[in-house]
């Protein structure tokens, strides 16, 4: 009998648990950057959506609420509440997802991070950045019109270069990662979410010094 006490307790608590976690109001926007549709499932231009299925497994919140144009989900992390999106405009318009969300939840854009891809990074690196300019992602410059601002903390993860000169930037960044690529960027997920609950409480350098890498 002792032992299916300490079952029911167990259960009390975490639904406890779970009503605490409620409770708390929700101060962040977690946005990784992509593109819908299965076509663009792995490409280097979904970086953000694939770093955020990483983000899911972690913290068993799947996006997949329709809202504020994105697929959204509430999760708690590291004792923040959360939501998770991933924006359905296609790349060049997230902004309005991101603006109409952050406006219904009064969420500041220094209490919004941003998931994307990098070309000027190879792949294996990593940077995160507190504020400054979109870098050529035009998801980002799209947030930044959409805000206001460019103060809002990003995780940028690398995706590699054009191969050529030539090469059509759309293409490249609309192109599948291969196999040993994708190996590589599974391997980095779990730092960015390490660096993502840090800048959940402000601590940007600590972010800074698990993800700002190299390949």
């Amino acid at each position: 009998m002792g032992n299916i006490f300490d079952i029911f307790r167990k259960l009390e608590a975490g639904d406890s648990t779970g009503r605490a976690a409620a409770s708390l109001p929700l101060t962040h926007l977690v946005v990784g950057l992509g593109n819908p549709g299965r076509q663009y499932a792995r490409t280097r231009h979904n970086t953000g959506f694939l770093c955020m299925d990483a983000l899911s497994t972690r913290c068993g919140v799947v996006p997949d609420r329709a809202r504020f144009q994105a697929l959204v989900g509430e999760a708690v992390l590291s004792g923040v509440r959360c939501l998770l999106m991933k924006p359905q405009t296609l790349m060049n318009a997230s902004g309005l997802a991101v603006a109409a969300a952050a406006r219904f939840y009064h969420v500041e854009p220094a209490h919004i991070i941003v998931i994307s891809d990098d070309i000027n990074l190879p792949v294996g690196g990593m940077r995160i950045r507190g504020k400054g300019s979109d870098g050529g992602q035009k998801g980002i410059r799209s947030i930044i019109q959409e805000l206001g601002t460019d103060t809002f903390p990003r995780i940028r993860i690398g995706v590699g270069a054009k191969p050529h000169p030539d090469y059509d930037l759309a293409a490249w960044v609309l192109s599948d990662f291969t196999p040993a690529e994708m190996d590589t960027l599974q391997s980095l997920f779990p730092l960015a979410c390490d660096g993502l609950e840090h800048l959940l409480h402000d601590d940007l350098d600590g972010a800074m010094r698990i993800c700002n890498r190299k390949a």
